[in-house]
């Protein structure tokens, strides 16, 4: 059995992007590490923030979230303090959740962990580049709105 044909899959821009996804996102979850946040949590402690008051269904439809996986984001980010939940006033039958002061906080400091590890990501590249390749990253992504 021959072995795969490594440098043709190397150069596939497929796979140079999903290389950089998977470095961009361990510099990211090293650097949320440290503010003692994962990943998701910081995703949905973000959307919260944007989307704040908002009905738990609706932020887990925001962020893509499994309604099973979000209750257990939003218990660990309750429990840390950093959201609370309470009756919708649109709707008292859901919960509503707003980040709380000491979210607020943590969520800066995780912006600007996030920010540097981003920077770490792209240092290869001039300020130029950075925003030529962020362009081009949003329209082969579909976000480019």
């Amino acid at each position: 059995m021959s072995e795969a044909p490594l440098p043709a899959i190397r150069s596939l821009p497929s796979w140079l992007l999903g290389r950089a996804a998977a470095r961009g996102r361990s510099l990211v979850a090293e650097a949320l590490a440290e503010q003692d946040m994962r990943m998701w949590h910081h995703v949905v402690l973000s959307a919260v923030r944007d989307l704040a008051p908002v009905a738990q269904a609706d932020l887990g439809r925001g962020v893509g979230l499994d309604p099973k996986d979000l209750v257990g984001i939003l218990n660990d980010l309750q429990a840390a303090g950093l959201v609370v939940r309470e009756p919708d006033p649109k709707d008292r039958r859901k919960n509503a959740v707003s980040l709380t002061a000491r979210g607020a906080r943590l969520l800066t400091r995780c912006e600007k962990a996030a920010r540097a590890a981003n920077d770490e990501l792209l240092a290869p590249l001039s300020e130029a580049e950075r925003e030529q390749f962020t362009g081009m990253l949003r329209r082969i992504s579909g976000t480019d709105d």
